[in-house]
């Protein structure tokens, strides 16, 4: 047991001694490895300086060689573009001094050619002295020989001259309106004729009056009521006279307003159909004709602007479009007549080649003023153009509207043809019924026209007013003053008169001389 104990005790103080040693041999090996590798890196780095300094050195040697070559090259590009500068500047030079010469040699060359005019107008100046001089002379001479002054001999030069150009502008006017009558007259005829042959369209003649027929002749006093309120209520209410007299089973309304005639007749043929007539009941029936007569108008309106093809007239143009059916100019519907001149109009234009739509709506809406003249001031020119002007017609439009009487000059072709559809379809025969007035004005205004001018003898206007014949005085009218004085009177009757169609001027000249045989 002892034995034991000693051992142990001896390894223990074995342990206490040999590990402190291995612990100081262990710790310096390693300080000694690490500072191995310590020195071992320090010289790697100073390797790795040595070896940068060494490329730098490289890198720059070369740049600075780069850089050399570049300013090499630099200069010579620049030595060779100074050296092309100057060839060109020289040649340049040279050209400058060539044109140099050569306005040497012009201007000397201009300085002779002055010389040599200002001596030639020494010369002329000399001669025209001389030509003044003898001139002088031979006017002495001639008015010597002549007998006549130079005032007077030019008066009579001048009065030659002016015969021989009278006679010269009659025979040009003469051939002039000959070439043209001819292809005028053959282009109407033509477009005319087919624009007719295209467009017929029949008319009803109206009056002022209206007949109601009646089932029978009790109705009469039903109509007439009690003391006559009831035929005095229906004329207040319509503005319209009721004539009731022998006339069997009929009875006639009477009013110069065909609008107010119509409401009248509608309302009195829904009263007869009703059979109860008083005044309360006359009352109804007279708005309700007025609100049936207005759908009647507009519809009539639409109608006519469906038929002849024109869209996007404001409605209350096409209103009074309708009421126009109403409404008679010389005995001619104005409706019908509207869309007669609508239809020619566009016809001609497509004749001529302008826009036909346009030209249907001008012709149209030529005469929308007869609509409501009865109710506003002024002639229908006047109303028909405010109107459009209102309802923001074309321009064109309106002038046509505006000249279709030769109340203004047309602006347009299309105003142009507007005019002479209107007389076309107003003039041609069969269409208006003109009064004996009018009539005999027109041909009284035709006599005094022609008669006013100078030399007329006499004045007939035959075939009914369409022809004039004046008779002139020999010896106050030449054959040359005659075409002159046709043509006058041609154009004063053109812008004094309103006629349907044209009238022809016929101008005579005659000499008579009688003798006595004894």
């Amino acid at each position: 047991m002892s034995q034991l104990g000693s051992i142990i005790i001896a390894v223990i103080l074995s342990i206490v001694v040999v590990a402190p040693l291995s612990w100081s041999l262990a710790i310096a090996h390693r300080k000694k490895s690490y500072e191995d590798k310590i020195g071992s890196a320090e010289i790697k780095s100073r390797e790795i300086i040595e070896e940068a300094l060494k490329t730098a050195e490289t890198k720059k040697r070369e740049a600075l060689l780069e850089a050399k070559e570049e300013s090499i090259k630099t200069k010579n590009e620049l030595d060779r573009e100074v050296k092309e500068r100057r060839a060109e500047l020289a040649r340049y030079e040279k050209r400058v001094l060539s044109k140099e010469e050569n306005l040497d040699k012009k201007q000397d060359l201009l300085e002779k050619k002055e010389e040599s005019v200002l001596a030639r107008e020494e010369k002329i100046l000399t001669r025209s002295k001389e030509v003044e001089s003898l001139y002088d002379k031979g006017i002495a001479e001639l008015e010597k020989i002549s007998g006549l002054t130079s005032d007077q001999a030019k008066e009579f030069l001048l009065q030659s001259v002016e015969d021989e150009v009278k006679h010269d502008k009659a025979k040009l006017i003469k051939e002039l309106e000959n070439a043209a009558k001819d292809e005028a007259e053959k282009k109407a005829k033509e477009y005319v004729v087919t624009a007719i042959q295209r467009c017929a369209a029949d008319h009803v003649a109206e009056t002022t009056v209206s007949v109601v027929a009646l089932p029978n002749d009790d109705m009469k006093g039903r109509i007439i009521g009690r003391e006559g309120r009831n035929i005095r209520t229906l004329e207040q209410l319509t503005g319209v006279e009721l004539i009731i007299d022998d006339t069997p089973e009929a009875v006639v309304l009477s009013c110069f307003d065909p609008v107010r005639r119509e409401v009248a007749r509608v309302a009195l043929e829904k009263l007869i159909v009703d059979g109860r007539i008083h005044p309360a009941r006359i009352e109804e029936m007279v708005d309700r004709a007025k609100k049936e007569v207005d759908g009647i108008m507009r519809e009539e309106g639409e109608n006519a602007a469906l038929e002849v093809g024109v869209h996007g007239i404001h409605p209350e143009l096409i209103k009074l479009l309708g009421r126009m059916k109403f409404r008679t100019s010389y005995g001619q519907n104005a409706l019908k007549h509207s869309i007669e001149v609508a239809q020619l109009a566009g016809l001609l234009a497509a004749e001529v080649g302008v826009d036909i739509r346009l030209a249907k709506r001008a012709g149209l809406l030529h005469d929308i003023g007869k609509a409501i003249d009865h109710e506003v001031e002024g002639s229908h020119v006047q109303i028909g153009v405010e109107l459009c002007k209102k309802y923001k017609e074309h321009p064109v439009v309106i002038n046509s509207v505006e000249s279709h009487h030769g109340d203004v000059d047309p602006e347009s072709l299309i105003a142009c043809l507007v005019q002479a559809a209107d007389t076309i379809s107003a003039a041609r025969p069969g269409a208006r019924r003109e009064t004996l007035e009018t009539y005999t004005n027109r041909l009284s205004q035709l006599e005094e026209i022609t008669t006013s001018f100078d030399g007329v003898e006499k004045s007939f206007a035959i075939q009914a007013g369409r022809e004039v014949r004046i008779m002139v005085l020999p010896e106050k009218v030449s054959d040359d003053d005659m075409v002159i004085l046709a043509r006058n009177i041609s154009k004063r009757i053109e812008e004094e008169m309103q006629y349907p169609g044209q009238i022809k001027v016929n101008v005579i000249r005659e000499s008579r001389v009688a003798d006595v045989a004894r």
